[in-house]
């Protein structure tokens, strides 16, 4: 064996593992960005919060008292299914059997 034989092994683990290194550093550098970009975000988000001012939640009582004096008409499907009673099982699936809903 020649010089020249011996020394493209070892040129070939070389270059590989040289495009391993930049495959690495560049997978870095993009994890890096985004956490970066995260950052960045993160604190727009809290300056955002910050600068609203500050919602006070209704208190139970409040809340039920304002959905106490409301009428039928007046009620939202999201109203409507916060309201609702609960059912039993039984009465659900024969409601689910009687419109053809396997069960």
């Amino acid at each position: 064996m020649t010089n020249d034989e011996n020394s493209r092994p070892a040129a070939r683990s070389g270059a590989a593992s040289h495009d391993a290194d930049g495959a690495k550093s560049e997978r870095d550098a993009a994890a890096r960005a985004t956490l970066d970009n995260m950052a960045r975000l993160r604190a727009l988000r809290l300056a955002r919060e910050a600068a609203e001012p500050q919602r006070a939640a209704p208190s139970k009582a409040k809340r039920a008292q304002s959905s106490a004096g409301k009428t039928t008409g007046s009620r939202t499907s999201a109203g409507k299914k916060a309201e609702t009673h609960a059912r039993a099982l039984s009465d659900w699936l024969a409601e689910q059997q009687k419109g053809g809903h396997r069960t």
